[in-house]
Order: C-alpha cells, then sequence, then structure tokens
C-alpha cells in the first residue's frame, strides 16, 4: 500500500474543476484501491453489505446532493435520523475507508467520494457491471433531517416518483433502473405490513401481488409478527446483481410497493419491457450499461466542488 502523499499544490490543483475519473491519480494513488479493498472484507464477512452500500450511495445523493452529508452524527437533527434513511447503514465501512486513507493522504479524500466508489465496488461483488467513477467531490456542510422529506418512500404512487426523480434530474427509466438495484439486499417486515394487512384503499392486500406469492409473503411477514425479519426483496435472486428483478415486478413479484408501482405507469413499464425478452438484445440494449449510466449521473447531482465543500478528517463530524 503506498503512504506517500502528493504536494499541497497538486491537491488543490485537483480539487479545482469538475468531476473526472482518476481524480486522486497524482495526490493519493492508492485511494481506489484502499476503498476496494475494505469493501472487499466488508461484504466477505456481511454477504448483505453490497446492497447496504448501494443503498447508502442513493440515500446519500438524493437529499442534499452526493456529498456525505448522510455519515454526518451531529445530534437529533442528524439527516441520517430522518425517517426516509430507516434501515440505512454501513457507516462503519466508510468510517473504516476514511480512517486508512487519512492515514496514507491525509486531507485528500473526501468522504463524499468513499461512498460512491464503495458502492461501485458493491456492485462488481455482487456479479454486477464494473465501471468508472468520476470523483472530486467535497463533503458538505450541512446535516438536517428536515431536508429528508423528498426521499422516495415505499408507499408513493408512481407519480409521486416520477416526480421526486425528475426534481433531482432523474428520468423515468433512471427511475426503473436505479429501482432495480432492489436486485441485491433484503427489506424488513416493518415496510410489508401495510402492503399486506392493510393495503389502501380497501384494506385487506395489495391486489398486484401475484395471488401464488401472497401466501409465501405472508408466511415470512406474519400479521403482528416481528417487523425487523428481513426478507429478500429480488426473490430468488438476492445475492447477484442482475435484472431479474424486472422480470419479477412484470410478473407480480415485487416485494417492495414502491416497485410494484412501476407496472402502473405506461412509460416505465414499458422501460422495464425494453431490458426483457428477445427484444431487449436485438435491439442493443444493456441492463447493465443503462444501470451504470443511471447510477453516475445520479452520483453527479449537486456535488460540492472547489470551496463549496471541505474533505472532512472523519467522516461523521464536520471539521
Amino acid at each position: 500500500m503506498m503512504s506517500g502523499t502528493g504536494t499541497r499544490g497538486q491537491v488543490e490543483d485537483e480539487l479545482k474543476g469538475q468531476l473526472r475519473v482518476g481524480f486522486y491519480r497524482q495526490s493519493c494513488p492508492a485511494a481506489e484501491s484502499i476503498v476496494s479493498s475494505v469493501v472487499r472484507d466488508a461484504v466477505l464477512s456481511n454477504s448483505n453489505m453490497a446492497a447496504i452500500l448501494l443503498r447508502l450511495h442513493f440515500h446519500d445523493c438524493f437529499i442534499e446532493g452526493c456529498d456525505g452529508s448522510i455519515l454526518v452524527e451531529n445530534g437529533p437533527v442528524s439527516e441520517k435520523h430522518a425517517f426516509g434513511h430507516q434501515g440505512v447503514g454501513g457507516f462503519e465501512v466508510i468510517e473504516q475507508a476514511k480512517a486508512q486513507l487519512e492515514a496514507a493522504c491525509p486531507g485528500t479524500v473526501s468522504c463524499a467520494d468513499i461512498v460512491a466508489l464503495a458502492a461501485r465496488d458493491a456492485v462488481a461483488l455482487a456479479n454486477g457491471p464494473t465501471y468508472e467513477v468520476p470523483t472530486g467531490r467535497r463533503d458538505g456542510r450541512m446535516s438536517n433531517m428536515s431536508l429528508a422529506s423528498d426521499m422516495p418512500d415505499v408507499v408513493d404512487s408512481i407519480e409521486q416518483l416520477k416526480s421526486k426523480f425528475s426534481r433531482r434530474g432523474l428520468s423515468e427509466r433512471d427511475l426503473v433502473l436505479l429501482s432495480a438495484a432492489h436486485t441485491i439486499g433484503t427489506t424488513a417486515c416493518f415496510f410489508m405490513t401495510e402492503r399486506l394487512y392493510n393495503f389502501i384503499p380497501g384494506g385487506g392486500s395489495d391486489p398486484s401481488i401475484n395471488p401464488g406469492f401472497l401466501p409465501e409473503l405472508k408466511a415470512r411477514c406474519p400479521q403482528n409478527g416481528d417487523v425487523n425479519v428481513r426478507i429478500p426483496i429480488d426473490e430468488g435472486s438476492e445475492r447477484v446483481f442482475d435484472k431479474q428483478i424486472l422480470q419479477n415486478i412484470r410478473r407480480g413479484f415485487a416485494v417492495l410497493q414502491s416497485d410494484a408501482k412501476l407496472n402502473d405507469d405506461p412509460v416505465t413499464r414499458s422501460v422495464m419491457d425494453s431490458y426483457l425478452g428477445f427484444f431487449g438484445p436485438v435491439f442493443g440494449l444493456s441492463f447493465e450499461a443503462d444501470f451504470v449510466e443511471a447510477i453516475v449521473k445520479m452520483g453527479q447531482i449537486d456535488v460540492k466542488t472547489d470551496s463549496g465543500g471541505e474533505i472532512r478528517r472523519v467522516c461523521s463530524s464536520f471539521n
């Protein structure tokens, strides 16, 4: 592992301008390999960690921009404590990578970039596509849970989901592709209770659930049972990053209500169909390539560069 750092002038030069691949090539050559090593060890220790780190990136970017604000612990008002961030984790992995980076290249690599790099490595470790991450983000100086009210929710209608994504500069195709990140990982029965037992309107169960799948969901998340029990989001393929989740959604096997809502809109429905069956390969559509395009696009939402942010010494605290 390299321990040398670039000169202060090199660091300052690299912090000018927009994001770019290889941003730390001169100032911290081992930056990406350090993050990759920490993420690999974390995923080996916890098979669900790949999904956790991928979702951490999404939740960080969607509120105040990709600036590491979700990592900050500044009391009860911290963004990480917002209702919309329930179940988000992976903070300890980011801090571990940051500690190693500070030892190798003090004051150089932002926590926001670590989150983005960790998500990339998580996707690859789940047998998903490999891709380059433009870096050069700086860390934000604000973290407030009141700003998280626009976070997509599992009970949102398709129109609400489209509107929230649109406000962040993301299209209907981006909505489908980033929702498909649910191909890996689990969710808690807490997020299933209303859908299974008190669906609005009318009560009972969500009629969009495939009748052959409903008894299985109810058996895993019984009424008045333990809401902390976790179940796979992508039935039959929860540990492999692939497009099977789109097939599951189309067949009524979506676990999350928000994923099922992608069937309610002709545009999002046609996007899903474009990756399924015979026609996707024929017309050159690649789920993996388009997912990479979507997540890289998301990773550039409202980024801070230059004097717009800082390089935190510890990811959970402002300098």
